[in-house]
């Protein structure tokens, strides 16, 4: 158009360039001095938690929380700002907690935190509340003050529990980490975190979900697999409410099998199927103990009495809570036969090797099927008639 000029691109570059001092090129401000003041600001508030400095706390903000973390064992401790919402003197920001509890992680547990933020007539920022993000899950701190019991092989921490009542589960937890290791091998961390909080409804806090998904469920295990194959903070979670119902052998069982995931969750990926892992954390949970077959799977015995002989083995959807107790209980226990069948026709260690195999693969599709012909020289529709056979001799 008449009396406009064309700007070349190295016009352009000299403009961007004298811009970024002002405002950037883009619009947005070069450097948000209100996100680097409350970064610095959680810095030091990171920095007394490590130093159990409640002075050094308080003077970041509210120390609500800060007493219930006394008893937990930290090695890291930080804050990163990911978002921050200002408006006039106030603002929320968005944050990453990490941790390590030392001694057991090796890499540090992160969780999504939302902090309410107000700035005084001095300009300084403060902490006014700390609550986790929309979404996330409690953490123990968040629900009272944390006691902590540490065992040979383990860290138990719960919250409205005596300290006798954590040794009991340091026990249970100190006598699973070596019948996992005798049946998986010594090549994880031998170690477990417990945590024991003291509700169902404060365990379903703890995982960010409904108390109706956990109720009956005796303790689960939380945790994810780093990009370079390490498993950075597994926690056994405990529902006191079930635990609370089950003998003596039954809480070591549970015990024993939560543990056999915390060792296996290296070489557990998208390509295991729940009737692997959960199967596996049951054979190893029961391996070595008295109980009848029977006993050990009566859901599916049942069937079996009444002639009904799975089909198949289960799947993902069949551990569901949404199926019914009897429908869970039988992909629980078809699980468990599956990998008694290979440890007793095959042997233990081709029952772990077929399990590292699986989840070495790297899709679902084909893994399993790739496993049982490298591992156990047979194809899935030989295991599975192979199968059906040993599930009606053992609860027949």
């Amino acid at each position: 158009m008449a009396g406009r000029r064309r700007v070349s691109g190295a016009s352009v570059t000299v403009l961007c360039l004298l811009l970024v001092a002002l405002a950037g090129c883009g619009g947005g401000p070069a450097v948000d001095a209100v996100r680097a003041q409350v970064q610095s600001l959680l810095d030091r508030r990171a920095e007394a938690v490590l130093d159990r400095d409640a002075a050094a706390y308080a003077r970041t903000g509210t120390r609500a929380g800060f007493d219930n973390l006394r008893a937990v064992p930290l090695a890291d401790w930080s804050y990163r700002v990911t978002a921050l919402d200002r408006t006039g003197d106030t603002a929320t920001a968005s944050v990453r907690l990490s941790y390590r509890v030392e001694g057991h992680d090796r890499s540090p547990v992160t969780t999504a935190r939302s902090l309410a933020l107000s700035r005084d007539r001095d300009g300084r920022w403060s902490v006014d509340s700390d609550r986790p993000a929309t979404k996330s899950g409690q953490q123990l701190w968040d629900q009272g003050p944390v006691r902590a019991v540490r065992g040979e092989r383990s860290l138990v921490l719960g919250v409205g529990r005596s300290d006798g009542k954590l040794r009991d589960y340091a026990g249970l937890a100190d006598r699973a980490v070596p019948a996992v290791s005798d049946a998986w091998g010594p090549r994880w961390a031998r170690s477990v975190v417990v945590l024991v909080p003291e509700t169902l409804e404060d365990m379903a806090g703890l995982l960010g979900s409904p108390a109706s998904s956990y109720r009956g469920i005796a303790a689960v295990t939380t945790g994810a697999t780093d990009t370079d194959g390490r498993a950075p903070a597994d926690r056994v979670i405990v529902n006191p409410d079930a635990f609370g119902l089950l003998g003596d052998s039954g809480r070591q069982v549970v015990l024993t099998h939560e543990t056999t995931h915390v060792a296996t969750r290296a070489h557990t990926s998208a390509a295991t199927p729940l009737w692997l892992s959960e199967g596996f954390a049951d054979w190893v949970g029961y391996r070595g103990g008295d109980r009848a077959p029977a006993e050990v799977a009566p859901e599916l015995a049942h069937a079996v009495g009444r002639g009904e002989v799975p089909t198949g083995l289960p799947d993902d959807e069949d551990f569901g809570f949404s199926g019914g107790a009897d429908r869970l209980a039988r992909a629980y226990e078809s699980g468990w036969l599956a990998c008694r069948l290979i440890a007793d026709h095959w042997g233990e260690d081709r029952l772990g090797a077929f399990y590292r195999a699986v989840g070495a693969h790297e899709h679902r599709e084909g893994a399993v099927e790739d496993a049982m012909r490298q591992v156990l020289d047979t194809t899935p529709e030989d295991f599975t008639a192979k199968w059906q056979e040993y599930v009606k001799a053992t609860l027949n």
